[in-house]
């Protein structure tokens, strides 16, 4: 071996050795950009409440499990920052928490969590002042979420049914496919009696939603009639109980996606984020609900954005969060919808969700193309948005490639909009290598915040010196009810064809080299790059697919979500046309396949199949001598939840990328992990 190799090996060796240290936090330099390992570390606010009084906020940080030592899901922590000071006070460590809330009338906050010690998922407490948190509610299953009445006493909570099945006679018991499913069902009890008892809202079906109206004298309630995942999301309904939860008084007149509601200050209404109609995609429209009879009044029908969050601020205004193209916007509006106003627009930060207190004190979680999500403070005298947190310090120390948005016009004249991560060493004149980078849904888009994650290459793509192209194509949200429905009824079409118009602006710009195109994607992502790696296999050098359609026909008799692709997708039944639906599918264009695909997929997923992986799998290794592979994850689901298995997806992807787009030599063990093993023993 010659000395500058063994220099090399002896290099890497260091490097692996030094990983722990570096995500830690000391960066070793500015030029290496963001590592997968870095990405593994990040963390982030996630959950914001604003105390009554309007001088506290309540945040929780998600911090993901170190992947070399322990393959699970992101914890959060709970803290507390007084709004007239620098500094954040941790008040719960020890716990996941999740649902925080501050109790009405107790100076206290509430959250679900569970100690090592504790079976199910609790309702915990913890005063303002401090001190240690207790559990002040417990049941027999898991508590999912709560809703306090205004006097901090009456509570409603959401809960699987408590009923359970007979022992087995036999020493085996099969299970039976979509049946004996258990319901979630609502229970309300009062804490401030000494022995205090939960009774059970008398709805039929599986509860999503339980939201106590003023002075808890009503209930609203929403629920689907089976606890199916294509029920909970096409078949919703909402309605009205009285406040001991034994009577249903209204009914909401309304089908289609339903997102979250809330009841006005006077109890006269109800708000809610819903889809427009049974085919809309996503529950992105604003409507108001008569309390009294159910009448629904879908407000500002014509806006071409999706309203994501509101929250009533009088008994005729609320303030509302929304998404345009990839940008955010913060204003009120007319509870008829007469008047909209923009209070925070957009080109800052990417508003993710918000808080108000009464005083009119607001906060935001939102990120930035340099940083994860954190927690900010709206200045109206200012009228600016004040970051207040710095969950990742390090990041400061990494370089990050350029992010803007860019648009481009589809052969149709249809004008679409994306973003573009710059190579991080970038030079004018020269031609990268590209990542194509699509999102899932497709009722999802790419907004102009922090976009890197462990199945994004974002910035990690950048410190690779690629450009990362994400397209917001035809049938993505952000941008109205029509363009959300523009796809439908033409699933791997026009939508598609967006993709490749906005690559072939990129090349035409000079920037990318055409010989060097990758694409990847998650989910409906993944069909895209099934479909690219397949139909457009031309055009593409190489393909990450995860958890993605390859076969329609089967992909329909196997999903979770039959109903919703049919209604909001498809638009068409699959027996009334199955050659149509078979010419959609990568499958049909295996053979043709070109272009190395390495595919990933959870073994536990129910919403894609894992059987769709394998299907194009064999079909391109048994047609074609194109490089393949099929990972899979076990007890990994619809997206990688884990530490390891998320770091594990991102060594891969970017390899995979490195060497049939750069042609970098793949000589490595099997997974970055063993690899850091192995140099350490040595």
């Amino acid at each position: 071996m010659e000395f500058q190799q063994i220099q090399k090996r002896l290099f890497s060796i260091l490097i692996c050795i030094m990983l722990p240290v570096m995500a830690a936090g000391q960066v070793t330099s500015p030029e290496q950009g963001l590592t997968p390992l870095q990405v593994a570390h990040l963390q982030q606010v996630d959950e914001i409440a604003v105390s009554p009084s309007g001088d506290k906020a309540a945040y929780t940080v998600s911090k993901q499990a170190d992947p070399r030592k322990e393959n699970k899901p992101a914890e959060s922590s709970l803290y507390v920052r007084d709004l007239s000071s620098p500094e954040s006070i941790p008040f719960v460590t020890t716990i996941d928490v999740s649902n925080i809330a501050f109790r009405p009338q107790k100076g206290s906050i509430t959250f679900l969590g569970k100690r090592e010690k504790d079976k199910k998922v609790g309702l915990f407490e913890i005063s303002l002042s401090g001190g240690e948190a207790r559990r002040i509610l417990s049941f027999p299953t898991d508590i999912t979420s709560y809703s306090w009445a205004d006097d901090g006493n009456m509570l409603v909570f959401l809960a699987s049914d408590t009923t359970t099945e007979p022992e087995p006679t036999l020493p085996y018991e099969p299970r039976i496919y979509e049946e004996n499913l258990t319901n979630q069902r609502g229970f309300i009890t009062d804490l401030s009696a000494e022995d205090h008892q939960s009774r059970q809202i008398q709805v039929e079906g599986s509860v999503y939603q339980a939201e106590w109206g003023p002075e808890q004298k009503k209930l609203a309630i929403a629920a689907a009639p089976t606890p199916l995942v294509d029920d909970y999301y096409m078949h919703q309904q909402v309605m009205i109980v009285d406040s001991l939860g034994q009577q249903i008084l209204t009914e909401v007149d309304h089908e289609g996606k339903l997102g979250s509601l809330e009841w006005s200050p006077d109890g006269t209404k109800l708000a809610m984020l819903a889809g427009a109609d049974i085919h809309d995609p996503v529950a992105a429209r604003l409507h108001i609900v008569s309390a009294a009879d159910g009448a629904v009044q879908q407000i500002q029908s014509r806006f071409e954005g999706a309203f994501e969050q509101f929250q009533w601020t009088g008994e005729n205004e609320l303030h509302y969060l929304a998404s345009k193209g990839v940008w955010s916007i913060y204003g009120s509006i007319t509870a008829d919808g007469s008047t909209m106003e923009r209070i925070v627009d957009e080109g800052g930060p990417y508003l993710e969700r918000f808080d108000r207190a009464a005083d009119g004190t607001v906060i935001f979680v939102a990120d930035h193309a340099t940083h994860p999500q954190e927690l900010y403070h709206y200045h109206a005298e200012k009228d600016t948005v004040q970051r207040l947190t710095n969950s990742n310090e390090w990041l400061a120390d990494v370089a990050l490639g350029r992010q803007e948005a860019v648009s481009w016009t589809a052969p149709d004249s249809t004008v679409l909009q994306g973003l573009l991560i710059y190579p991080l060493n970038f030079q004018k004149g020269e031609k990268y290598p590209l990542i194509t980078t699509v999102h899932g849904g497709p009722e999802a888009h790419y907004d102009n915040g922090w976009i890197t994650s462990y199945s994004n290459p974002g910035q990690m793509g950048a410190a690779e010196d690629y450009f990362v192209f994400y397209p917001n194509y035809r049938g993505s949200t952000g941008r109205g009810e029509e363009f959300a429905k523009s796809s439908q009824g033409d699933m791997g079409g026009a939508e598609f064809d967006d993709i490749v118009a906005g690559v072939d602006e990129l090349i035409k710009g000079g920037l990318v080299d055409s010989s060097k195109v990758g694409v990847t994607g998650g989910s409906y992502g993944g069909y895209a790059t099934g479909w690219m790696a397949t139909r457009y296999t031309d055009r593409f050098a190489a393909g990450v697919m995860f958890v993605g359609i390859s076969n329609n026909i089967s992909k329909w008799g196997t999903s979770d979500i039959p109903e919703e692709l049919y209604l909001v997708h498809a638009r068409e039944r699959i027996w009334q046309d199955y050659q149509g639906f078979l010419e959609r599918s990568p499958i049909y264009y295996a053979g043709q396949s070109e272009t190395p695909l390495l595919i990933m997929h959870g073994e536990e997923d129910t919403r894609v199949d894992p059987s769709q992986s394998y299907e194009l799998y064999r079909h391109i290794k048994t047609r074609t001598n194109t490089p393949v592979r099929l990972v899979l994850y076990p007890g990994e689901g619809h997206g990688n939840v884990n530490a390891t298995a998320r770091y594990d997806y991102s060594i891969r992807m970017m390899r995979w990328f490195n060497k049939y787009l750069k042609g970098e030599m793949d000589n490595q063990p099997d997974t970055e992990l063993e690899m850091q093993s192995r140099s350490v023993q040595s």
